[in-house]
């Protein structure tokens, strides 16, 4: 699958970027702040996101919105687990901080669970 990372630690948007790739996954984009984030959101084609929810002070809960609205499936990465996300996205998969690579393959298994076969994937505009 196609893989946007929104994170704004380096050095975790790098690990994080290895362990897909280990998993078979591709990371198209690697954004690291909030405008750099939305602007990924609106542009490019992936299967999902993983968005860091503190991005240098600001939340990435508009980059969730984005993505909500071209149905491209999220989760959340936050060291402070569902406590850490807003009650509108209390529903999307959260990755806790610090995480270890099998924690990472349960969460794209669940978002790979959600998606529909790919004959049956509309396509997407934009």
């Amino acid at each position: 699958m196609r893989v946007l990372i929104v994170e704004d630690e380096m050095t975790i948007a790098f690990m994080v970027e290895d362990m897909l790739t280990d998993l078979g996954h591709e990371v198209v984009e690697i954004a690291m702040r909030l405008p750099e984030a939305l602007e990924a959101a609106c542009r490019i084609d992936v299967d999902f996101a993983i968005l860091d929810v503190n991005l240098d002070g600001l939340r990435s809960f508009p980059v969730a919105d984005v993505l909500a609205g071209r149905a491209i499936p999220f989760a959340f990465a936050t060291g402070y687990g569902a406590a850490g996300i807003d009650e509108a996205y209390r529903g999307a998969p959260v990755l806790v901080k610090p995480f270890m690579l099998g924690d990472l393959r349960k969460l794209v298994a669940q978002i790979a669970g959600a998606l529909p076969p790919p004959s049956q994937v509309p396509p997407r505009i934009g």
